[in-house]
């Protein structure tokens, strides 16, 4: 069984993801994204670092990407 930070790999993973989408949806600056999410800019930079978050941010994140749970968790 895993424990709490073994999962450094799959934050890592999805930070890196996170960044990915928020540049692809034309938000290079990530303190404006925060700011569209009504998120600090350091709570929102700690996300794109890899620190951990509740799922309901992740959802508040899809939303204003204008993507599904699913399809941040899918690789192209």
């Amino acid at each position: 069984m895993q424990q709490p930070d073994d999962f450094e790999q799959d934050f890592q993973w999805i930070s890196k993801r996170l960044k990915e989408l928020r540049k692809e949806k034309g938000f290079n600056n990530y303190e404006h994204f925060a700011y569209e999410l009504g998120m600090s800019r350091s709570a929102y930079w700690r996300i794109e670092k890899g620190s951990n978050f509740e799922m309901k941010t992740l959802f508040r994140i899809c939303k204003l990407l204008e993507i599904s749970v699913q399809e941040f968790f899918t690789q192209k």
